[in-house]
């Protein structure tokens, strides 16, 4: 579709910067919100009604917040194609939504390592629900609006008010191809890391 509606968006974000003017940016725009641990909060704590994902999976984070989006009822919402009727249908045969747009940015592991940690300690900065988010809904940027970086906030804003809150085929596009680029330069970093560490 070219014009993509956006109704439902995921916010799992490390850095805050902008998050709660584009978070009511969306809100005011009718659009229904969902998020985990300390985004959440930083949410609720500005007013917003913002529902946890956990309302989502039926399921609580767990493992010390190693697991909390990596659940089919979360990634079924961002990889279905909504432009396929079956898709669709299998949603609503589960009582499933699609998710519209996905903001994720990663742990900072850069900083992790920069600070001297032990590699034990290190690794637990190694972000794996955020880059499985990115790349699923980067994959299926023909249904879903992927923010990979608060320096796109005020691109996608601009673009949601400019179409009555549908973000166009092109800024889609272009945003998942940058976030297969940031993904990828992470995953490079973490090699690196471990390649110069010992066990």
């Amino acid at each position: 579709m070219d014009l993509l509606p956006i109704r439902r968006a995921i916010l799992s974000v490390t850095d805050k910067t902008g998050l709660v003017d584009f978070a009511s940016f969306l809100a005011q725009g009718g659009v229904a919100l969902f998020s985990t641990g300390g985004t959440r909060r930083k949410l609720l704590d500005a007013g917003l009604d913002v529902a946890s994902v956990s309302e989502v999976t039926g399921f609580p984070e767990i493992l010390g917040g190693r697991v909390k989006t990596l659940h089919p009822h979360i990634h079924a919402g961002i990889l279905a194609d909504k432009d396929d009727p079956e898709h669709m249908r299998t949603l609503a045969g589960l009582h499933l939504a699609p998710f519209d747009l996905v903001c994720v940015n990663l742990y900072d592991f850069a900083h992790a390592a920069a600070q001297g940690l032990g590699l034990k300690d290190a690794v637990e900065q190694i972000d794996i629900g955020g880059p499985c988010m990115l790349r699923a809904s980067a994959k299926n940027f023909h249904s879903v609006l992927v923010v990979p970086g608060a320096m796109h906030y005020e691109r996608v804003m601009d673009a949601l008010r400019a179409n009555d809150m549908a973000a166009p085929l092109p800024l889609r596009r272009d945003l998942a191809c940058e976030t297969f680029a940031r993904t990828s330069e992470y995953d490079a970093m973490i090699a690196g890391y471990l390649g110069s560490r010992d066990a």
